[in-house]
C-alpha cells in the first residue's frame, strides 16, 4: 500500500474506532443532524456530500440519518430491481462516516407501501403482503451489501413515522424486515420509530431486539409555524416560548366511567368576570355545567339535530344512531364572585368538546382565551389564569421545560423500564420561527434529552431548520466555507 493511502487508512480506522458501541438496549448518546440528499426523488440522482460529513465531525457531532426514498435507487421503476449508481452514492456516505467518526443511520422515509409524504404509495405497507415482501426485499440488499460495516458504524432505521397503524399491525411488518435483514447480516443494528408520527414507544417491539426513535416536534405550532407542507395546523400566532397552551377539550358524561374527566381552571377570577365556552362538537345531548368554587354559574342542555340550534353541520351517525353536530356555538355566564377556580363538566348525556374557552375581566376589556384540542376522552390538564402576567392576562396550560419532559419523555418511561432504548431521530424549528424563541425553545428540549441520557438528530444540517444556510431572516450569519452559519444555534447544539 503507497504511504500516503495507507496514512489515510490509517485515519480512517482511528475515526471509527471513536465511535461508542450500539445494542438495541443500550444506544449511544449520538449527536448529529439528518441529511436530506435522498430524502425526497424528484428524478434527480443527488449525491450527498464528504463537506457535511467533515464539518459535521469538525464541530463536534458524530452522528447522522439518511432519510432516503426508495424510488431513487430502483431501476425504471420496477420496485423489485436496484441501480447501482445512486447505491453507490449511499456507498460512499457509509465509508465518509468511516473516515470521519460519524455513525450512519440509514432509513426508509419513503418505503415500499408506506411514506408521510405526498403522493401516498399504492399499496398499504402495513396489510399489503406484496408491499411487505418488496420492503424486505431492500432491506435484506442493504443488509447485504453492509455486511461487516461495525454497528458502532451503521444502523438501519426501517420506517419513517408511521402512522394510523396499530401495534398490532406494525410488529408483524418488523418483524418480517427483521427476518429478512438478519438472515444476510444476523448481528446489524435496527431501530424502529414510535407510532403516530414517532411520538408513541412499542414495548411490543422489545422481545424483538430493536432500539426505538422518538420525536423532538413538541408543540407542533412551534416547532412547524408557517410551514407550508402541514397546511393550517401551523397557522395562528407567532410562537412565543415559555407560552401557555391548550389542552383536550372533551367532556365525557358520567357514563363514560372513568374517561369522563371535568376541565379545570385555576384562577384567581375576579367577580364580574366573564366566562365563554364554545362549543365545537356535540353527539346526541349534553348538560354542561360550570362551577365557581363548587357554586354552579352556568346550566345549558345541549341537543344536537336538524332542528336544533346554531350549528355549522348536523349528520346523523348510523354507528350508534346519534345525531352527531360541529360548529362553534358560545355559551356566557357571569363570575357572581371572586373565585379560585372554575370547573366545567358534563353531568348527563353523551359527550361534547370545547373547542375555545375564553375569560373577560369586570368591565369589559379584551377577552383572554385559549384554543382546546380535540382528542376525544384525553383527561384534561389544568388550565391556569394569570390576570397580572407581565406580559399581559394569560390562560392556559403552562408550556416550558417540565411541559416538554411531560409531553415527550414521559410516555416513554415504560418502554424504558422494560428494558427499550431510544434516541430523538429528528426534530428543530422550522425557519420561520423566531430565532430567539428556537433558541429558548431547543435548550429545554436538549437538557431534557442530556438528563434522560437520549441521543438526537436535528432536521436538518443544511436547510431550513439547521445550522447552515437555513434562511431565516433574524439571524445574523456568519460566513463559513461559502455558507451561512448560524453561530448562535450552532453553539447551543454543541453545550449539549
Amino acid at each position: 500500500m503507497r504511504p500516503l493511502l495507507f496514512l489515510a487508512w490509517l485515519v480512517s480506522l482511528a475515526a471509527a474506532a471513536g465511535l461508542p458501541e450500539a445494542t438495541p438496549s443500550r444506544l449511544p448518546r449520538w449527536r448529529g443532524f439528518n441529511l436530506l440528499e435522498k430524502f425526497s426523488f424528484n428524478g434527480k440522482h443527488e449525491a450527498f456530500r464528504e463537506d457535511d460529513f467533515r464539518w459535521i465531525a469538525k464541530f463536534g457531532f458524530n452522528f447522522v440519518r439518511l432519510p432516503m426514498d426508495y424510488r431513487g435507487y430502483i431501476a425504471k421503476g420496477n420496485w423489485e430491481q436496484f441501480e447501482e449508481g445512486p447505491l453507490r452514492q449511499i456507498d460512499e456516505a457509509v465509508a465518509w462516516g468511516g473516515k470521519y467518526g460519524v455513525h450512519v443511520c440509514l432509513n426508509l422515509h419513503r418505503a415500499p407501501g408506506w411514506t408521510v409524504a405526498k403522493p401516498p404509495e399504492a399499496k398499504d405497507l402495513w396489510t399489503d403482503p406484496e408491499a411487505q415482501r418488496v420492503a424486505a426485499l431492500h432491506w435484506a440488499m442493504f443488509a447485504r451489501r453492509y455486511k461487516g460495516v461495525p454497528n458502532s458504524r451503521l444502523s438501519f432505521n426501517l420506517f419513517n413515522e408511521p402512522a394510523h397503524v396499530t401495534a398490532a399491525a406494525y410488529v408483524p411488518v418488523v418483524r418480517k424486515m427483521l427476518e429478512a435483514i438478519r438472515a444476510e447480516d444476523p448481528s446489524r443494528l435496527v431501530l424502529c420509530d414510535g407510532l403516530e408520527w414517532g411520538r408513541i414507544a412499542v414495548p411490543e417491539l422489545i422481545p424483538l431486539g430493536v432500539g426505538m426513535m422518538a420525536r423532538g416536534y413538541e408543540p407542533f405550532h412551534l416547532t412547524h409555524y408557517r410551514a407550508n407542507w402541514v397546511g393550517v395546523s401551523a397557522a395562528g400566532e407567532t410562537p412565543r416560548w415559555p407560552q401557555t397552551g391548550g389542552t383536550g377539550g372533551s367532556l365525557l358524561g358520567p357514563a363514560k366511567g372513568a374517561q369522563s374527566h371535568p376541565l379545570t381552571i385555576n384562577g384567581p377570577v375576579a367577580a364580574g368576570s366573564i366566562l365563554r365556552l364554545e362549543v365545537a362538537t356535540l353527539s346526541a345531548r349534553a348538560i354542561l355545567v360550570a362551577e365557581a368554587d363548587g357554586k354552579e354559574i352556568l346550566r345549558r342542555e345541549i341537543v344536537a339535530g336538524p332542528e336544533t340550534g346554531p350549528w355549522q353541520k348536523v349528520e346523523r351517525d348510523t354507528r350508534w344512531n346519534l345525531w352527531h353536530a360541529e360548529g362553534a356555538v358560545n355559551f356566557l355566564a357571569t363570575v357572581p364572585g371572586s373565585a379560585n377556580s372554575l370547573v366545567l363538566r358534563v353531568i348527563d348525556g353523551d359527550w361534547l368538546t370545547l373547542g375555545a374557552v375564553g375569560l373577560t375581566a369586570p368591565g369589559g376589556g379584551q377577552e383572554t382565551s385559549v384554543r382546546l384540542t380535540s382528542s376525544w376522552g384525553e383527561c384534561p390538564e389544568v388550565l391556569r389564569y394569570d390576570p397580572a402576567a407581565a406580559s399581559g392576562p394569560t390562560l392556559g396550560v403552562p408550556h416550558d421545560r417540565a411541559w416538554l419532559r411531560r409531553e415527550t419523555l414521559d410516555g416513554w418511561k415504560p418502554f424504558l423500564a422494560a428494558g427499550g432504548a431510544v434516541m430523538v431521530g429528528e426534530w428543530g424549528a422550522y425557519q420561520h420561527t423566531p430565532h430567539d424563541v428556537v433558541l429558548r425553545w431547543a435548550e429545554d428540549c436538549l437538557a431534557n434529552w442530556r438528563e434522560a441520557g437520549w441521543g438526537w438528530a436535528l432536521w436538518n444540517f443544511r436547510g431550513s431548520f439547521g445550522v447552515l444556510d437555513s434562511g431565516r431572516k433574524d439571524v445574523i450569519y456568519e460566513d463559513f466555507e461559502g455558507h451561512q452559519l448560524d453561530r448562535k444555534l450552532l453553539d447551543l447544539l454543541q453545550r449539549y
